[in-house]
Formats: structure tokens, C-alpha cells, sequence
């Protein structure tokens, strides 16, 4: 979303052109985009399972 502080600037009268047409809606990507992501799941799995392996070993072995 632009905002009134983010109004086009440029000095040319038209934007430039391109060759690949234009998509008809863009579909807004938020925190589920993100979280669907292989890399940062298994990340979050990773670090998950390290804090659990420390919950449980703090618990039952110390």
C-alpha cells in the first residue's frame, strides 16, 4: 500500500516499460507465506527440538 509520504517522485511523465505483461491481481504474501517455507521450518524444528532435548534433560537428568 502506498502511503501519501511515498508519491511518485520520478521527473519522466510516464514509468518505463516492460516487456512481461503485467499480472491481473497480486496475491499478498504474509507471516503464513513465510512460515511456509521448507528452509525456516526445518530451522524452527531444529532449534525447537534443541530447546526441548535441554527442557527435558534439565528435568529428568539434573
Amino acid at each position: 500500500m502506498i502511503g501519501p509520504e511515498m508519491l511518485e517522485t520520478s521527473r519522466e511523465s510516464s514509468p518505463a516499460t516492460t516487456d512481461a505483461p503485467e499480472p491481473a491481481f497480486e496475491e499478498r504474501r504474509g507471516c503464513l507465506f513465510a512460515l511456509s517455507q521448507p528452509p525456516l521450518m526445518i530451522f524452527l524444528a531444529v532449534i525447537g527440538c534443541l530447546l526441548l532435548m535441554a527442557a527435558v534433560h534439565d528435568l529428568f537428568v539434573l
